[in-house]
C-alpha cells in the first residue's frame, strides 16, 4: 500500500504563514475552515472551546499592538481560540469548574481544534500562523474582547493569501520522539546532527534567515522571563483552582 495521499502531503507541507496579501478571504471560505474545526474531537463531547474573530480593525490593530506583532493586523482573518466553560456553567449552574484537570481539557479541546482549522484553511489555498504571544498580554485581551469568568484565550490564528512562504522545519527525527513501550533518553549525537541540520536550514531559508541551531533556541525560550502573571490570572477567571 502506498502510505501516500493528498492529505498527507499537505500535513507534511506544513510551513507558518507571516507575510499576507491584501487579498480578503471569501466568507463562504471562512465558514467552510469554521465547519472543520468545530468538528474536531471533543473531551466528553463538552465542546469547551469558543471561537472570537476579531472583525473590527482597530481592535485587531490593538491586539497587533499589544502582542508585537504587526502581521496580525495585516492578515486578512485574525480568530482567537478560548478555552470556554462560561457556557457549561450557564447551562450547569451546580458545575464546580475550578479543577485543573478542566483546564487541561479546555486546553487540548482547543489545541485539536486549531489545528483542524490550519488544516483546512491550507487546504483551500490558504496560509497562517498560530499566535500563542496573545497569551503576554493576556489580560488586557480578555477586556478587549469581554472575555467572562471560566474563559481564558489561549491561542490566535492569523490567515490570509501568503505573500511570501518559509520552507518546512526541519522537525526532530523519529528515533528521538517516539518512542517503544517505555521513555528513552534523547541521543547527544543525534540531537547534534539535527542541531546542525536545523543551523543549515537557518541560514540557508528564503526569509528571515537566521543564526543558531535548535538546542540554543530552545535554551532561550525556556531561560526567557516566563508569564508569571498565568497563574493569578487563571485564578480571576475561577480556572485552575485546585
Amino acid at each position: 500500500m502506498q502510505a501516500q495521499n493528498p492529505t498527507l502531503e499537505q500535513l507534511c507541507s506544513h510551513s507558518s504563514v507571516r507575510q499576507f496579501t491584501d487579498q480578503a478571504v471569501d466568507e463562504t471560505l471562512c465558514r467552510a475552515i469554521l465547519n472543520a474545526a468545530t468538528m474536531a474531537s471533543s473531551s466528553c463531547f463538552m465542546q469547551a472551546t469558543s471561537i472570537i474573530r476579531i472583525t473590527d480593525a482597530g481592535k485587531k490593530k490593538t491586539i497587533a499592538d499589544l502582542c508585537g506583532q504587526g502581521f496580525i493586523a495585516q492578515a486578512a482573518q485574525f480568530w482567537i481560540f478560548c478555552g470556554d466553560f462560561h457556557r457549561a456553567k450557564v447551562l450547569c449552574p451546580q458545575a464546580d469548574l475550578g479543577w485543573n484537570d478542566l483546564f487541561l481539557v479546555a486546553c487540548l479541546d482547543t489545541g485539536i481544534m486549531v489545528q483542524n482549522a490550519m488544516v483546512a484553511l491550507e487546504s483551500l489555498g490558504l496560509g497562517g500562523v498560530f499566535v500563542g504571544g496573545i497569551r503576554d498580554r493576556i489580560e488586557a485581551i480578555s477586556d478587549l474582547i469581554g472575555l467572562p469568568q471560566h474563559t481564558v484565550p489561549l491561542l490566535g490564528l492569523a490567515f490570509g493569501y501568503p505573500a511570501a512562504r518559509n520552507e518546512c522545519k526541519p522537525r526532530l527525527p523519529h528515533s528521538i520522539t517516539v518512542m517503544e513501550n517505555e521513555y528513552r533518553e534523547p541521543s547527544k549525537q543525534t540531537i547534534a546532527e539535527y542541531d546542525a541540520q536545523m543551523q543549515a536550514y537557518y541560514s540557508q531559508r528564503a526569509q528571515n534567515k537566521e543564526f543558531g541551531n535548535w538546542t540554543e533556541k530552545l535554551s532561550k525560550v525556556l531561560t526567557r522571563e516566563q508569564r508569571t502573571f498565568m497563574k493569578a490570572y487563571l485564578a480571576r477567571q475561577g480556572l485552575d483552582l485546585y
